[in-house]
């Protein structure tokens, strides 16, 4: 029996993927996996018989992913659950700030009381006029599930789209319309695109990607779309940029005190990913991607531990082992397993990093003697039959 521990509350159609050999607990330092979507992780302490984390949601800024592979605690994501429903909030964004909806709407509010309203709409409406999107140069700038899904839905719609991403994978390409022109640079997106929405990930090497130097490059009445995350966008820069009409209209899913002050930002409270829809799918996935892991150790989206995905077990037993990516590892189990005369009937060995992961199925059941041989060689961190 598989203990559960749930940190947010999960949609019921996926915890529906559990089979009566899992239960729920209360207590975190009972379970052998957890399921979270928001809350803070990070000042969580974690018992030795945790072995797995699912985030049911692509971000996982608020999960020490360090701190789980150091104890051998896998961590998922679901990434492309949610891509659909981003990608409809994309292109709702891209019509608000072509078109002053939002200011229509504001000015319908104030005045809904005035009498004669009808013809006073008549006489203000020239007021909230806008533009077509129709034509305009769309740049995407990270073409993975959710890139790929504006740049096609774009396309669609009758826009002249561009992509830029030097990482984009077999799969993603596959699915990329052919129209999409893929550029090699970021900056050719910045000096040709009438709108510019960010779909890449928040690291080092992206924060404040779009900052005083990027936004020079760019058209003159740009429209910025940011539905990723808040720190790929410097606000100060971009406040700049606004109040000299070098951008048209920051799009963004991420407010904070500042941007949510500045003129001619249109300011959506993070709902990219919320619809029934996408959080059933998120769920679906973050248990089926958990019970493959513990019931055949098969790793899919993990984000600290390469993906190691290996089929239902059909040997005798499986040793699943979780360590450091250090010379000579491999020879070392294979010892250990040799002298309890275990012949091995497959091995997979998968790195990422500073980090490796293991699957041994041999022809005998494992004893307990095996697996504290195995754990006390220097560099593993956690040792798992199956």
């Amino acid at each position: 029996m598989y203990k559960i521990k749930k940190l947010n509350k999960i949609s019921d159609i996926g915890l529906k993927e559990f089979t009566e050999n899992y239960s729920f607990v209360e207590e975190l330092n009972e379970a052998d996996a957890v399921l979270v979507r928001s809350a803070d992780m990070k000042t969580l302490e974690f018992g030795d018989n945790l072995l797995a984390v699912a985030r049911a949601g692509a971000g996982v800024n608020n999960i020490p992913l360090d701190k789980c592979a150091e104890q051998g605690i896998v961590v998922f994501n679901t990434p492309g659950a949610n891509a659909n429903a981003v990608k409809e909030l994309v292109i709702a964004g891209m019509l608000l700030a072509a078109r002053d909806v939002v200011g229509g709407i504001g000015w319908v509010q104030a005045n809904k009381g005035a009498e004669g309203l009808s013809k006073l709409v008549e006489k203000e409406k020239s007021n909230f006029a806008g533009n077509e999107i129709e034509g305009k140069k769309l740049g995407v700038i990270g073409l993975g599930a959710i890139g790929v899904l504006v740049a096609n839905a774009a396309k669609r719609l009758g826009m002249e789209v561009y992509g830029c991403d030097p990482y984009i994978s077999v799969e993603h390409a596959w699915s990329l319309s052919r129209d999409v022109v893929h550029v090699k640079t970021v900056e050719e997106i910045y000096k040709t695109c009438d709108y510019i929405t960010v779909h890449v990930p928040l690291m080092d090497a992206t924060r404040h990607m779009i900052d005083a130097d990027s936004l020079k490059i760019m058209k003159d009445g740009v429209v910025l779309l940011n539905f990723s995350r808040d720190a790929l966008v410097k606000d100060e820069d971009i406040e700049k940029a606004l109040k000299e009409g070098k951008v048209r209209k920051y799009v963004t899913d991420f407010p904070n005190e500042k941007s949510a002050n500045m003129e001619g930002v249109i300011a959506i409270p993070h709902l990219g990913a919320s619809t029934e829809e996408s959080e059933d799918n998120c769920a679906v996935m973050a248990v089926k991607e958990i019970t493959d892991y513990l019931e055949n150790g098969s790793i899919k989206n993990s984000v600290n531990y390469p993906n190691c995905e290996v089929a239902k077990l059909t040997s005798k037993a499986r040793i699943t082992i979780l360590h450091k990516n250090i010379p000579s590892m491999i020879t070392k189990f294979t010892t250990v397993l040799s002298s309890y005369n275990v012949n091995i009937e497959e091995l997979v060995n998968k790195s990422r990093g500073d980090y490796a992961y293991s699957v041994f199925d041999i022809d005998k059941e494992v004893s307990g003697e095996m697996r504290k041989a195995l754990s006390e060689i220097e560099g593993v961190l956690k040792v798992r039959a199956i």
